[in-house]
């Protein structure tokens, strides 16, 4: 590392804009933090603990209507970021400075090829003519391992997968060689295989250029895995910062103990054997998309083929694979959300695979789904209270019937009946999933589907859930099935693992068998893509490779 840092943090305090009562109340404050060149630092914390806000401040994206720095400095190369014009600021995106952002579609263009979007940083930040544009392009799709780089080249955002449109990303981020890389959550949605690959191409890349990233991020697997020093972030507050094996191993706040013993264990604790009746039968399940074109028949996709497995009372099923292994296909298909192209799902002994609106309608009830984004899953404009009310409704009860009901089950999922008068909007991340749990459980369903639910949370938030899960599953006959990426989360609360891949299930059994001696070797290929597979975080040690 060299003597000054490329990024230096210096008692940098931001507060919100235009309060009601005049005061200026700091959402971030006293941050400092140094990045050197050629070294990771990683920023973790809550959400709301003032991450992103530090990171969108070193970049001079903060909305100005809504927060501003009020104090500190931020140098980068010794130049002080909060004094430069929104001129200078510009300059210093992309050509010393830029940052990757969480969601990639939302950070691409959609009606633009993805070489136009990269050429277009160049364009802007260098005097290259048209032919050494491209050739530089290219030679970033290169440099980032994507395929068929002519392809991609011409391609738009939406026909590349997830993990493809990061690598762009990343290549637009990085073309003009900055000295700093600020990473938002980069990988939080993607598969571990990819998110594996995307974590590697970073680290290859800021060997060759010598790039200090500052990454942010809740995932404690990913910091294990990359960080050079962590810093811990709490409301606003950098509460402990230090090397990675002395915050994972020996962390001394009671707040960052907190956060690392909450982060699950790849080994599956010992379950209790399941002997409950079976509520879900599917066999041969079978869902066939077919592409067409205007002048030609398209290609015939199998999202899903010959899938066959039980599900009994009071068992958790776990359903884990990459993205595009046929995990959603299925649980849309057993929700019945869409029609199964063959084979035969049995809710206790009723077919329901090819069964009509009219002769699903009585049956919705038995079957609830809680997806992953809570935000998108509630209607914004609809207090938390009708929200789960309404299908209580729907199949007859009573107005005050519903009501008691609704204020019971947000009893049990942790929030008090004053949650029955406010908006969504008003609660966290994690309460608000609380609520889509609490409104699944409203029609007393005897199957739950959690399809990556817990998988944009806090590890904190993330715990909270899953024990929630175990509290209902332990107090009610409820099954739950659970999709899931996230191998950690899987150990933690699956009785049973069912590992997909292109459609098919490639091996099935109980969690410790599938987790701790994988028969396949796609399984055993996603368990050594899981970050941070290493650690026993909860004992806060290092595990024997």
């Amino acid at each position: 590392m060299t003597a000054q840092p490329v990024l230096r943090i210096e008692n940098l305090s931001v507060a919100l804009v235009g309060s009601p009562d005049g005061s200026a109340r700091k959402v971030v404050q006293d941050i400092g933090l140094d990045v050197f060149a050629g070294e990771t630092v990683c920023v973790v914390g809550e959400s709301g603990s003032g991450k992103s806000v530090t990171s969108f401040a070193v970049m001079g994206l903060l909305a100005a209507d809504a927060l501003k720095p009020v104090a500190g400095r931020i140098l980068l190369d010794g130049e002080d970021i909060l004094q430069c014009s929104p001129e200078r600021l510009r300059t210093l995106r992309a050509t010393r400075m830029s940052m990757v952002f969480q969601e990639p579609m939302t950070a691409l263009n959609p009606v633009r090829t993805v070489g136009w979007q990269i050429e277009e940083v160049l364009r802007a930040h260098s005097k290259l003519d048209a032919a050494e544009r491209r050739r530089r392009t290219l030679e970033m799709l290169a440099s980032v391992h994507l395929p068929d780089i002519e392809r991609i080249y011409r391609s738009y955002p939406h026909q590349l997968s997830g993990g493809q449109r990061q690598r762009v990303v990343i290549c637009m981020a990085l073309v003009l060689k900055p000295r700093l890389l600020i990473a938002d959550e980069p990988t939080t949605a993607l598969d571990v295989t990819t998110q594996k690959q995307v974590l590697a191409l970073i680290q290859e890349l800021q060997r060759s250029n010598d790039t200090a990233v500052l990454f942010i991020t809740h995932d404690f697997g990913v910091v294990s895995d990359i960080a050079d020093r962590v810093v811990v972030m709490n409301r606003g507050r950098v509460v402990e910062t230090g090397s990675r094996d002395a915050i994972l191993a020996r962390p001394v706040e009671p707040y960052t103990r907190m956060l690392v013993s909450s982060v699950p264990s790849l080994v599956p604790g010992a379950k209790n054997r399941i002997e409950g009746g079976e509520v879900l039968q599917v066999k041969a399940l079978g869902k066939t998309y077919s592409e067409r074109g205007f002048f030609k028949s398209g290609r015939t996709v199998h999202a899903a083929a010959e899938v066959s497995f039980t599900l009994r009372k009071k068992e958790i099923l776990g359903i884990v694979g990459e993205s595009g292994s046929g995990k959603s296909t299925v649980a849309r298909c057993i929700a019945r959300l869409i029609a199964p192209s063959s084979g035969s799902v049995k809710i206790a002994g009723t077919e329901i695979a090819q069964a009509s609106r009219a002769q699903l309608h009585p049956l919705r009830q038995r079957i609830q789904i809680v997806f992953q984004d809570p935000y998108r899953s509630l209607n914004a404009r609809m207090r938390v209270g009708d929200s789960i009310t309404e299908g209580m409704r729907n199949f007859g009860a009573s107005t005050a019937e519903a009501n008691a009901r609704a204020v019971e089950l947000l009893n049990v999922v942790g929030l008090d009946a004053d949650a029955m008068k406010r908006y969504p909007h008003q609660f966290s991340g994690g309460q608000r999933q609380r609520i889509c749990i609490a409104r699944a459980l409203a029609l007393k369903p005897e199957i739950l589907i959690a399809d990556e639910a817990v998988s944009a949370l806090d590890v904190s938030v993330q715990a909270q859930v899953l024990q929630l899960l175990e509290d209902i599953r332990a107090k009610t006959d409820i099954a739950v099935l659970f999709i899931t990426h996230d191998l950690r989360v899987a150990a933690q609360i699956c009785d049973t693992i069912v590992v997909m891949k292109s459609g098919r299930i490639v091996e099935a059994a109980d969690a410790e068998s599938v987790l701790t001696k994988p028969g396949h070797e796609y399984t055993r290929q996603l368990i050594d893509a899981a970050p941070g597979r290493h650690w026993d975080f909860r004992n806060f040690q290092a595990l024997a490779a």
